[in-house]
């Protein structure tokens, strides 16, 4: 009998055990409540011009081709989010953002070389998205966004009146922006990385006539992959 009892209480505790190890702690339960919150942000890029030409591109000898390159940056800045629905967030994060843009280009005969060149960017990246989330399931939830942004490239060449540029870029772009991220809940903060894909819809060249490759592209936009962690209060 006696027996019977230990068992009986070893058995109890057991299945005690298991239940509340199968019931993972809820990390910042009131989170979802907080009308606003902040945080910090900072990632790589990976950006890219494209390229329209001109129709004197393909009846002239002085370009083979122009073939634009993706290259490495990286961004840090700070983000706010405003809880509108219970499924619904508006966030804004500015940030600096720096980028590097490639064109490596063939000049035609007599001299067939190959140039390569580097054109780079420091924007004050300011995007401003809807974020939509699903329901939370336990310290996990995934999310969708779209929005649109504003830039601002504080390195931009448009007046610039040295003798070696080789292209010219506007300092003024805008577009916009849609991607998908995960938030993990800690004790003390959310942990979410995030990818997105950014489109510019500005054309950015700076026409000037005295620059060979000005006569051959027509628009100049960027495309740009950020991919950034967020570290959320």
């Amino acid at each position: 009998m006696r027996f019977g009892k230990i068992a009986a209480v070893i058995l109890l505790l057991f299945s005690s055990f298991r239940a509340s190890a199968q019931r993972p702690v809820l990390s910042m339960p009131d989170h979802d409540d907080k009308l606003y919150y902040f945080g910090i942000t900072f990632g790589v890029n990976f950006s890219v011009h494209r390229i329209n030409y001109t129709s004197s591109f393909a009846l002239t000898d002085t370009f083979k081709r122009i073939q634009p390159l993706w290259q490495p940056g990286f961004n840090l800045g700070l983000m706010g989010t405003l809880r509108l629905t219970r499924f619904v967030d508006f966030r804004f994060i500015p940030c600096l953002l720096f980028a590097e843009k490639r064109l490596q280009f063939e000049y035609g005969p007599p001299s067939d070389s190959i140039s390569n060149r580097a054109i780079e960017s420091i924007y004050m990246h300011l995007p401003f998205q809807f974020k939509f989330k699903s329901d939370r399931i336990n310290n996990f939830r995934f999310y969708g966004l779209v929005g649109g942004k504003f830039d601002y490239d504080l390195a931009a060449n448009a007046r610039s009146k040295r003798p070696d540029e080789f292209l010219k870029i506007n300092p003024i772009d805008y577009g916009m922006e849609f991607g998908v991220g995960f938030q993990f809940f800690n004790p003390n903060f959310i942990f979410s990385p995030e990818i997105k894909i950014s489109q510019g819809l500005s054309n950015q060249l700076f026409r000037d006539q005295g620059l060979q490759l000005t006569n051959a592209i027509d628009r100049l936009s960027t495309r740009m992959i950020v991919i950034s962690i967020h570290l959320e209060g």
